[in-house]
């Protein structure tokens, strides 16, 4: 089952490159995925519903509770075969809703179409919590980026936005249950919650915030407008999302739970309240909608709260009447969904008083919609008529107690859901008076047929009532049958009972509705208007607004001094008071380890304190510097030879960064002018919180009450097929934590890089950007203020420029020609040093985040002597894609024992022989740390191509305080946001950091 959410993801990815060159034929290519599944779950359906699920699981990281665990049973394959066989047809009818649109669209919109699927697909076969909350934040993101489209078109950004606000807020309350659930049963695991469901405590607490959750996935009232706004998304998504998969998440949920905790209050009363008042206020609504997918979009929710109530009952009946409706609903919802896009596509319009005799033009449509109208009505012999029957029969012979008003709204709705039936399809295809006929060219079979497919199964499947019966018998069969009398099965004969009585009523009763539409339409008009949710919706973000403005006007002051003093005081005032109330016992603390500590320790407090009262920035930053090497030294003191490599390269790279920023500064800090009791305050304030850490640190280190950790890993390193445990904590015994800081290593550097782009581009790029160039083209040359004057400068140095790249970068005034040569020379050297750093890792100080320090601080030499052009010589490869490709692999390293059946950051040991070399041993481990240090050094080189900072004084003397791109280079932005080459003076073409490509 992972394998087949794999699939979806994997080949979703590819369909965007894939659609350039088959163009519309991508959608038969995604559709295929789907139906695999679909096959899959179908080899699999005799032992399902005999009661034996399907069970795999997948260990993540077992020490901490966290399994991959799927599960495929009863309520899994009926959600499974509405996912995938829905989805693969309205991939098919996406060939032609869109067959006008371009490839980077067509692709787009399959591939996020298709990673729906994939994830949907995970969430109902999910049998751990978290993992369902995973699968179920993905919908919302896919969600979110279909209904926003490609082009960003304000409303449908609007709606985007509201569905995703909506269901990501029910998301992280239902998270919230999910925890309190967990913690309840003991267990996160959700067929073994089911099967000991806990009781008392916070479990009804947790089972309200979790049905809050489904709620809001499920357009439940209140919480429903964000459904009818998502209809400004493409049919397609409007016929699979919100008709067969992603609605059906909170229902399912509902479901998925409703065996264990049905009678557990407030359960019970707040399913049946929320979604019998659903139901009608969403048929309501239906009746005064004139765009036919707005018209659907509350027939949606109304069919949906009938669902919420049938699911959530705990009953046999009703969860046999629940099942069978689900199915019935997304056949023909689906199908009528499809058919409006048909419509519009065909006659250019969707609204239903602008439509007329459209049966008599598309004769075929008609018959579909009628299909599938059919069963939304409950009519015999459909589906849908089998799920309404069961419906009735559990509300009136259920064991469902004080709930007699339950049937009055089931019946109410029922009524209206049939008036709103027969709207449809008059103000879709019958012909009305003074509105002239409407033309529309009959469409392709290939376009009618996914439509045709549902709403034929919507027959078949009330046909073959037995089929549809074992399918659905086998979810409700969990629940206790009915005292007294043979268990109730779906069939479309029970002989003449009161659930066919009221079933008859209702229908008659709805057509009646619709009849007389124009006086009810009157009488409607003069009932007071009930509470709007989209205009609560929109109440409610701008007071959120309104009050996060608020309360940032009066937090947020703007200095940073009274931000660190309110966080220290904090620190100090919580942690710090319990500490002095309860201090333990210090005995036998070790003052030093060495006496080398002593002139140490004294170096860093003297360059600490002298921070303090210091005013030159230069000086500043080396101060910190000097604190950052002391520490340094104390790890080598105390035998810590790789942290203090790590300490020692940072510190050189963040200071030779650091005065590169400083050229934008003042050469002192600004003049303080603060009062001399709010200096003595932020002093004492700093005492506190500095001796506060050192007796933390002292106590935390004394406190322990188990066996250290760190004999484990002593003990067990040569596992690892190394001998240095540091390394080997990093890449082997600790990799997930190592992937996750990477991962947030990559994200800063691109924010980063973001944000200075953005900043120097709003200051210095021009009203247009220039036109992208061909491969073998140059662009033109930007006039950079100052230029004139840098050129005449550095003249007498164009010769040199054949082999010193970049020497025009600085002023002859300023150049060293020493330490230009000196740094080409040494350059391999430093990176062969990172090499054998990164390689010798495993067995003595190093590693791939040493080795990539080190192969950075060469390429921040070269940017140092040539500016960005020579970086570019020495990487002649985008910055992303080393870091990209970095984490790429690291992650494949971490992933691929999956594909031996082991557990994901697996390590194992290998040895080969090779001539002269001999036996060459090491460890699985070691490409982890290779994607470590590129990614390292990309990050590096990313964040130095996205400064800009100018090396030349003289060209900052022309500037007006906007930080320029180099002299002699057209920036690293193109039209579109794209990275590209640059332009030497010798007229060359540049790599992406300036090198020759």
């Amino acid at each position: 089952m992972l394998i087949l959410v794999a699939l979806h993801l994997g080949v979703a990815a590819v369909l965007p490159p894939l659609a350039r060159r088959v163009g519309r034929a991508v959608w038969a290519v995604a559709a295929l995925v789907p139906l695999a599944a679909l096959g899959w779950a179908l080899t699999h359906t005799g032992a399902v519903l005999d009661g034996r699920p399907v069970e795999q699981s997948l260990a993540w990281a077992p020490a901490l509770g966290l399994t991959l665990d799927v599960r495929l049973d009863a309520l899994a394959l009926l959600m499974v075969g509405v996912v995938t066989g829905i989805g693969a047809l309205v991939l098919l009818y996406s060939a032609y809703y869109g067959e006008h649109a371009g490839p980077r669209e067509t692709g787009r919109d399959a591939g996020l179409l298709l990673a729906f699927a994939g994830v949907m697909l995970g969430l109902v076969v999910s049998d751990h919590l978290f993992l369902l909350y995973a699968f179920w934040e993905l919908t919302t993101i896919a969600s979110f980026l279909l209904i926003a489209g490609r082009d960003g078109a304000r409303e449908r950004r609007r709606a985007a936005e509201q569905a995703l606000l909506t269901t990501v807020a029910g998301g992280l309350v239902m998270l919230l249950g999910f925890v309190m659930l967990g913690e309840a049963a003991g267990t996160y695991r959700v067929s073994e919650i089911l099967a000991d469901p806990p009781r008392g405590g916070l479990v009804p607490v947790a089972l309200v915030l979790v049905l809050l959750g489904a709620f809001a996935k499920s357009a439940q009232f209140p919480l429903h407008a964000w459904l009818p706004a998502a209809m400004v998304a493409p049919t397609p998504v409007s016929a699979y999302l919100h008709a067969a998969a992603m609605v059906k998440a909170g229902v399912y949920l509902v479901a998925r739970l409703a065996p264990g905790f049905a009678e557990v209050d407030p359960w019970r009363p707040l399913v049946l309240t929320v979604g019998l008042l659903t139901m009608v206020l969403g048929a309501w609504r239906a009746l005064r909608e004139t765009d036919l997918k707005r018209l659907l979009a509350f027939g949606t929710i109304s069919e949906l709260g009938m669902l919420t109530a049938l699911l959530g009952a705990g009953t046999r009946i009703a969860a046999l009447a629940g099942a069978a409706t689900l199915l019935a609903h997304a056949l023909f919802k689906s199908s009528l969904f499809m058919v409006v896009g048909v419509v519009d596509h065909q006659a250019g319009t969707r609204d239903l008083r602008e439509l007329s005799r459209l049966g008599a033009a598309l004769p075929a449509l008609f018959t579909v919609a009628a299909l599938s109208v059919a069963s939304m009505a409950k009519l015999p012999p459909f589906v849908g008529f089998l799920g309404e029957d069961a419906a009735f029969e559990a509300l009136l012979h259920d064991d469902i107690t004080g709930h007699g008003w339950a049937l009055a709204a089931l019946a109410v709705g029922s009524v209206l859901t049939v008036a709103y039936t027969a709207r449809y399809l008059w103000g879709a295809f019958a012909g009305k008076p003074g509105t002239a006929a409407t033309e529309a060219a009959r469409p392709k079979a290939a376009f009618v047929a996914p439509a045709a497919v549902t709403a034929v199964l919507g027959l078949a499947a009330g046909l073959w009532y037995s089929g549809t019966g074992t399918l659905t018998a086998a979810y409700a069969d969990v629940f206790p049958a009915a005292p007294g009398g043979s268990p109730y099965e779906l069939k479309l004969w029970h002989g003449a009972t009161p659930a066919l009585g009221l079933a008859v009523v209702t229908l008659l009763a709805g057509l009646a509705l619709h009849a007389a539409r124009r006086p009810v339409g009157r009488f409607a008009e003069r009932l007071p208007r009930l509470p709007d949710a989209e205009r609560g919706y929109g109440n409610a973000v701008r007071g959120l607004y309104r009050a996060a403005v608020g309360f940032t006007r009066r937090t947020q002051v703007g200095s940073l001094p009274l931000y660190l003093t309110i966080a220290l005081v904090t620190v100090v005032a919580l942690p710090g008071t319990a500490l002095l109330l309860s201090p333990p016992p210090l005995d036998g603390i070790p003052t030093w380890w060495s006496p080398m500590e002593i002139p140490l320790g004294l170096a860093v407090l003297t360059a600490a304190a002298a921070l303090t009262v210091i005013r030159h920035r230069l000086a500043a930053v080396l101060l910190t510097g000097a604190i950052g090497y002391g520490v340094a030294g104390l790890f080598v003191v105390q035998g810590a030879p790789d942290l203090a490599l790590t300490q020692f390269l940072v510190e050189t790279l963040t200071l030779v960064v650091v005065v590169l920023v400083l050229r934008r500064l003042p050469s002192r800090f600004t003049p303080g002018g603060q009062p001399r009791v709010g200096r003595w305050v932020r002093a004492a304030v700093a005492v506190a919180a500095g001796t506060f850490v050192a007796v933390f640190a002292v106590v935390a280190t004394e406190a322990r009450q188990g066996p250290a950790i760190s004999t484990e890993y002593l003990r067990r390193v040569g596992e690892t097929g190394g001998e240095n445990v540091v390394n080997a904590i990093i890449v082997d015994f600790r990799a997930l934590d190592t992937l996750g800081e990477i991962s947030v290593l990559l994200v800063t550097a691109i924010g980063v890089a973001s944000l200075v782009k953005v900043w120097r581009g709003a200051a210095v790029e021009p009203a247009s950007a220039p036109p992208e160039t061909g491969p073998d083209e140059a662009p033109p040359p930007r006039r950079v203020p100052g230029e004139g004057r840098a050129r005449s400068a550095a003249r007498w140095d164009e010769p040199a420029e054949r082999w010193l790249p970049g020497a025009h970068a600085r002023p002859g005034a300023e150049r060293s020609v020493l330490m230009e040569v000196v740094t080409r020379l040494l350059f391999p050297s430093i990176m062969v040093l990172s090499l054998f750093l990164l390689f010798s890792g495993h067995y003595r100080p190093g590693g791939g985040f040493a080795g990539g320090l080190v192969a950075g601080q060469a390429f921040v030499l070269r940017y140092l002597v040539g500016g960005r052009t020579d970086l570019g010589r020495a990487a002649p490869v985008r910055p992303a894609v080393l870091a990209g490709g970095g984490l790429v692999v690291a992650a494949a390293a971490g992933a691929g024992p999956l594909a031996f059946g082991e557990p994901p950051l697996t390590g194992s040991t290998w040895e080969v022989h090779l001539p002269l070399l001999g036996a060459v041993h090491s460890s699985t481990s070691l490409y982890f740390d290779v994607g470590v240090y590129l990614l390292v050094i990309g990050v590096i080189l990313k964040l130095l191509a996205a400064s800009g900072t100018s090396l030349s004084q003289d060209e900052d003397a022309g500037k007006t305080g906007s930080p320029q791109t180099p002299e002699g280079e057209t920036g690293e932005q193109e039209a579109g946001g794209r990275e590209t080459g640059v332009q030497d003076t010798d007229g060359r073409r540049t790599g992406p950091l300036g090198g020759t490509p």
